[in-house]
């Protein structure tokens, strides 16, 4: 054989070349679903991946340089968060109460001499009838003197007085100003 090498076969050996390249450029478009792990789900900017051993999910992406994945944050984890310590919270409540029930049962009885006896039944509304010392007593109230009244209607007088005086004067400068 030569050592030169005939057009088919380098046209041959050029296909296979350019298909190789195009499966490697094929295996970049996509990320792999890595034996049936994954299962993808198309988005207009990437794909949806769904690790179905985890259930983490992943937005992926060609960034140009390759394909990227990052991972969706997960509510769950969050609420299941939440759960955990509301639960712990409540343990150590229940724990507080029991022994707060337990320092109550272990105190003596605060009210000596109770009875199971119904009280006896009295009408709230009704008044109660005055005692005899109590129905003796008045209370009077001083009315006030000559002196006092006098006191009361010269007051009453002049601030009748002031008042016409002073709805004067406002007639007198009304009428100087129309």
């Amino acid at each position: 054989m030569t050592s030169a090498t005939s057009p088919t076969t380098s046209a041959i050996v050029l296909v296979v070349s350019v298909l190789a390249g195009a499966g490697g450029a094929a295996a970049q478009s996509m990320p792999d679903n890595e034996n049936r792990r994954y299962a993808m789900s198309p988005i207009p900017d990437g794909v949806i991946r769904l690790d179905t051993r985890t259930g983490a999910v992943s937005t992926c992406s060609n960034t140009g340089t390759g394909w990227a994945c990052y991972v969706v944050p997960d509510e769950r984890a969050a609420y299941d968060t939440e759960i955990g310590r509301l639960q712990a919270e409540n343990e150590k409540t229940k724990v507080e109460l029991e022994k707060l029930k337990a320092e109550l049962a272990a105190r003596a009885p605060t009210v000596e001499g109770k009875t199971d006896e119904a009280l006896p039944k009295s009408d709230s509304l009704k008044k109660a009838e005055p005692k005899a010392a109590e129905g003796e007593r008045k209370i009077e109230i001083p009315l006030p003197s000559d002196r006092d009244m006098d006191r009361v209607m010269t007051f009453l007088e002049q601030a009748w007085r002031r008042l016409v005086e002073m709805a004067n004067r406002m007639q007198k400068d009304i009428s100087g100003k129309i």
